[in-house]
Formats: C-alpha cells, sequence, structure tokens
C-alpha cells in the first residue's frame, strides 16, 4: 500500500474505485465490511488505507462446521485489531472464499486471491489435500499462507520427511497446528499404552490427510506391539458401510482407527454400533467437531480423538475469545481450529506492523514479500497458546490432547507432547 500521495488510477471504468498497487485501497471506498467477512469494522478516516486478508476453507458442504469456525476466528482477530486500532493508519478486512474442501477450487481460490492487490496474506486451507493445490500460487506471488489446521509433514518438511530428510519446499508457507508425525503417534501411543488395545482395524478416506495420518498410527500401533488385523479404505460422500462394517466385525478388532474428517466417520460409528460392534472409533482433529457427536447421537459414546493444542477454553487467553464468539452467533465450530485461525491472523496483523514500522509508517511495493520474513519471527501469546515458528514454517506449539465423547460431549482425557 502507498500513501494518498501514490494512488495510482486503476480501470476506473471496469472497478469505479481506487486501489493500490501494494496490497491497499483506501478506506474510503471500501466502508461496508470485508468481501466475505461478517461485521468488519470500517475506516474513520479518508487517510486511512485497508488491508484485505484473505480465508479459504469449506464454508458450505463437507467439513463445513470446522470451516466456518476458521472463518470467524480470522473475523475476530480483525475486528479486534481495527477496535484496538494495532496498527495506526490501517483498516484490516476479511475476504472469505469457499473451496468446498476440493483441491481444484482451492487452486482457482489462490489465483483469484492473488490477483486481488488488496489482499496480503491468506489464512487456509482446512484441508491438506487442498493446501497441496494452492502452495505454489502463493509462493510465486510472493504471499504468505497460514494454515491454522493443515497436519500432512510433507506440506512443510517436503516428500522424504519420514526418511529424516527434511526440506521445506515453500518459505511462503507456515502452520499453527503441529503435524500428523506427532498426532499419529501420539493417538498410537495413547491407544496401546492407556486404553491397552491390543488389535485395530485400520480405515481412511484416501486423502492426504486421512491416509498419512493412519499410516502414522498403524505404523506406530505395530511398533508398540498392536496388531492391525485389518485395513480398509473409503471415499469421501459416502454414507453406506455396511461391507465396512462386516469386514470389522469380522476382524474381532479391539477398536477402529479413522484417517479422515467426521462426516463419514460419525456415519461409520453410527453403523457400527447398530450391528452391534461395541468397539471405540478412534481418529484424528478432522473429527473434532460437535456436528460428530449431533449426528452419531449414543453411537459417538466413548469414541476419541486427538486435537493440536490444549483445550482452547482451558487457556486464560482464550476467554474473550470463545465470548465473543458465542455473543455473536457465528456457526461452525471454534473449538477445533477457531483459536488457531485467530492466531494466525494475528501473526499476519502483527508482521504487518512490523514491516511498515520499518518502512516510516508506510506499507512498502514489496509489502508481500517483506510480509514472509516478518511472519517468519512471530512470536507472541495467542488465544492457543505461544505462537512462533521453526525453520520449516511448523509451529513450536507440539502440545496435543486426546478427547473422549462421554455423557453426549468431548471431555479431555490426556494433554500432553509425544516425544518418541
Amino acid at each position: 500500500m502507498r500513501q494518498r500521495s501514490l494512488l495510482i488510477l486503476t480501470s476506473v471504468i471496469a472497478t469505479g474505485a481506487l486501489t493500490l498497487s501494494a496490497c491497499g485501497s483506501r478506506s474510503d471506498d471500501d466502508k461496508k465490511g470485508g468481501d466475505g467477512g461478517s461485521g468488519s469494522s470500517s475506516a474513520a478516516s479518508g487517510d486511512n488505507i485497508t488491508v484485505v486478508i484473505g480465508v479459504d476453507t469449506p464454508l458450505t458442504g463437507q467439513n463445513s462446521a470446522t470451516g466456518l469456525g476458521i472463518q470467524y476466528g480470522v473475523q475476530i482477530a480483525v475486528d479486534d485489531a481495527n477496535t484496538k486500532k494495532l496498527v495506526p493508519g490501517v483498516t484490516f478486512k476479511v475476504k472469505a472464499l469457499d473451496d468446498k474442501a476440493q483441491p481444484g477450487i482451492g487452486q482457482q481460490n489462490a489465483t483469484a486471491l492473488v490477483a486481488d492487490k488488496n489482499v496480503i496474506a491468506t489464512i487456509g486451507p482446512l484441508n491438506s489435500g487442498v493446501a497441496q493445490s494452492m502452495q505454489q500460487v502463493f509462493s510465486q506471488a510472493n504471499m504468505v499462507e497460514i494454515s491454522p489446521s493443515n497436519t500432512n509433514p510433507a506440506l512443510s518438511q517436503g516428500k522424504d520427511w519420514a526418511s529424516g530428510k527434511k526440506e521445506r519446499p515453500f518459505k511462503t508457507y507456515f502452520r499453527t497446528a503441529t503435524t500428523d508425525a506427532n498426532q499419529g503417534n501420539f493417538a498410537a501411543d495413547y491407544a496401546a499404552k492407556t486404553l491397552n488395545k491390543k488389535s485395530a482395524f485400520v480405515v481412511d478416506d484416501k486423502q492426504t490427510y486421512g491416509a498419512g495420518l493412519s499410516a502414522i498410527f498403524k505404523d506406530k500401533f505395530a511398533a508398540l506391539g498392536g496388531k492391525v488385523v485389518g485395513t480398509d479404505h473409503i471415499n469421501t460422500g459416502d454414507t453406506d458401510f455396511s461391507t465396512l462394517v462386516t469386514k470389522i466385525k469380522n476382524s474381532h478388532a479391539d477398536m477402529v482407527y479413522y484417517g479422515g474428517q467426521y462426516d463419514e466417520s460419525e456415519l461409520i460409528t453410527k453403523q457400527l454400533k447398530a450391528a452391534g460392534v461395541k468397539i471405540p472409533l478412534m481418529g484424528g482433529d478432522g473429527m473434532y467437531s460437535d456436528t460428530y457427536i449431533k449426528t452419531a447421537g449414543a453411537a459417538a459414546e466413548g469414541d476419541l480423538v486427538t486435537s493440536v493444542g490444549v483445550p482452547v477454553d482451558s487457556l486464560p487467553e482464550a476467554k474473550n475469545f470463545i465470548s465473543t464468539y458465542k455473543s455473536r452467533g457465528y456457526p461452525g465450530d471454534y473449538s477445533t481450529y477457531g483459536g488457531y485461525s485467530y492466531d494466525a491472523a494475528t501473526a499476519v496483523i502483527n508482521a504487518v506492523k512490523t514491516v511498515m514500522d520499518a518502512n516510516g509508517g508506510k506499507l512498502p511495493d514489496d509489502a508481500r514479500a517483506k510480509l514472509v520474513d516478518a511472519v517468519q519471527k512471530t512470536d507472541l501469546e495467542g488465544v492457543s497458546g505461544h505462537l512462533s515458528f521453526d525453520e520449516f514454517g511448523d509451529t513450536t506449539n507440539k502440545q496435543l490432547t486426546v478427547y473422549q465423547v462421554k455423557s453426549g460431549k468431548w471431555v479431555a482425557v490426556k494433554t500432553g507432547v509425544y516425544t518418541g
């Protein structure tokens, strides 16, 4: 962004608005709130500039409960920044795009966000498979992308991460959620050592996140002496799991581990219990949603998940965030990734201030590129805990929590860090 004296008229006939060549615009031209946002603050002065933070996540269809939690987590961070005037002379707004949990749409959205000169960074996506389709687009534009929920290790550590050869593919990619290398092992450790499960049937949804997580669980569970008595795959969108249920029943497994989202697992557990298979289903953070319990009903009782971080409602810094989310009546599940998206947006907002402070209070023409370095140096206490990034762009917060459905609610039963 530039100050008013450096405004350039671009495509006035087509847009009817003044735009800035460095990711911003005068707030005079944008008083109705951020595109895709809800209740964005407006600037009070014509000298103010508007900076847009993009959001890409599922807003409709599959995974939308957690996706909406991400959108409104960002929205609350933006509104807080505007109310507190965290960056003098700047009004932040949100532009949220729906990727419907589909990689192709995610790539289209990434292209659209990059093309919008007012967008300085993007929060999202929810799904690791969608992230794979977007990373190159953001990298070529030198635009920061921070996911509050991606957990596949290869996104930040390269395809050979499992062999110990870690190499960061894109310096523009960051995440506030710890990886499946920690989560899958943490889950297997809990299943074998705390639940004392001797055998497991492992299922995944063939997607980047689900297949990767289940593979890590399977290997670790076996290494701990557990027996994997069967494996299978399902398709996202499936609703009839009778064949799978029969396989699981015949395997006499002590438990089922599922790598994927709540949309399918909530039906799997319901059909399992209806068939008389009274064993727990365990999964990762993609299952950690109140929607899982609402859909599965009583069948969910005793099921387990692992999720990133500590319970958000246990952190003092999160109280205002939770209160605001509830009081505004925002849809979606804030407890899964809402706090992580708030912190991701706050990292961007703080980085904007850092870049402007180093440039005499103005946002430079190469603001996007400079923001990459500023975000890398993030060091803040957020609503999800302390946030900083390592050399791969991964969060240094490796905390994980096991939740179990008890009396119709997710209850934290163990919090810790996987140590190997």
